[in-house]
């Protein structure tokens, strides 16, 4: 049986249980989601390495899935162009069924090797690209046809499962595997099995952008300033890096058009915004790098 479809002991008396008990049950399954993780690192790093190598090929990275699990890459995906200033195009997550299925349950999706083809294709996808399938079980056809597919292709393959024994594990060049266990209601997989998945994506798509210089140490500086909230992140980006003061900062960030990196670099330098973006278009757009040139 798929691991995630047992029956959990420990969630057996859930349903006559008190409200407290009853989110105690729950939470101390969710630790397990954690420790499963945990045991998967080597094998997420090594999908990292994938991924950042393919980006810096000019390459995508591509989730798919099947409800919950399709949920989450798009979730995943839609999240790097505001924190790391990443074209749409270059992390992109598709669910089994298309739009309609990010709100409703789409009747056999899952099990629809026609219209994995049909997202394969839409895609053009090609050597350079990533290609992520997403399932707690690893077995649903879609997925598995999906990763086919990319091994096909040439690109590269990456499976996040939960199932150590997913059919998906014979097309993958990286096979990650939270084992989070059984549910605690019974093959519930956007319990404990999705917790672990957020984690993952979390992790594929941070590490890989800190890896191709989306970030100045811990600090966010390829964020796209579209609102309040993240203006003011910026101005103390910016005021924290050069050194510089808040005031000067914004007056520099307003003038540029809200451009932290450069910004940073017409601080430090005096350099003006055309000759600070040339200077990290050399220094292939990573900051701490442009940064030693000055």
């Amino acid at each position: 049986m798929i691991p995630t479809e047992k029956i959990n002991a420990n969630t057996e008396n859930i349903d006559i249980s008190s409200p407290i008990d009853i989110v105690k049950m729950i939470h101390e399954e969710d630790k397990n989601a954690v420790k499963a993780v945990d045991g998967a690192l080597p094998q997420i790093a090594q999908a990292v390495d994938i991924i950042s190598e393919n980006f810096a090929k000019g390459g995508r990275l591509l989730y798919f899935g099947a409800g919950t699990s399709g949920r989450l890459g798009i979730l995943d995906a839609s999240e790097c162009p505001p924190t790391f200033s990443t074209d749409p195009e270059m992390v992109q997550g598709t669910i089994a069924g298309g739009e309609k299925a990010v709100r409703f349950a789409i009747e056999g999706a899952e099990d629809s090797e026609e219209l994995a083809l049909a997202d394969f294709e839409r895609l053009k996808i090609t050597q350079n690209d990533t290609v992520v399938s997403i399932s707690a079980s690893g077995n649903a056809k879609y997925v598995v046809k999906i990763l086919e597919l990319g091994q096909k292709s040439g690109a590269k393959t990456i499976a996040v499962t939960s199932n150590p024994d997913a059919k998906m594990k014979n097309f993958a060049d990286c096979f990650i595997c939270a084992q989070t266990g059984a549910e605690v209601i019974s093959g519930s997989t956007r319990m404990k099995a999705g917790t672990a998945q957020k984690m993952i994506l979390n992790m594929l798509t941070t590490a890989s952008m800190i890896r191709i210089g989306k970030t100045y140490g811990n600090l966010m500086v390829d964020v796209r300033p579209t609102n309040s909230k993240l203006k003011n992140r910026a101005v103390s980006i910016v005021s924290k890096i050069s050194g510089k003061d808040e005031e000067s900062a914004r007056k520099t960030l307003e003038k540029n058009g809200w451009n932290v990196k450069e910004a940073v670099i017409q601080l430090k330098s005096g350099l003006d915004f055309e000759s600070a973006r040339r200077l990290l278009e050399k220094n292939g757009n990573v900051l701490k790098t442009a940064l030693s040139e000055l």
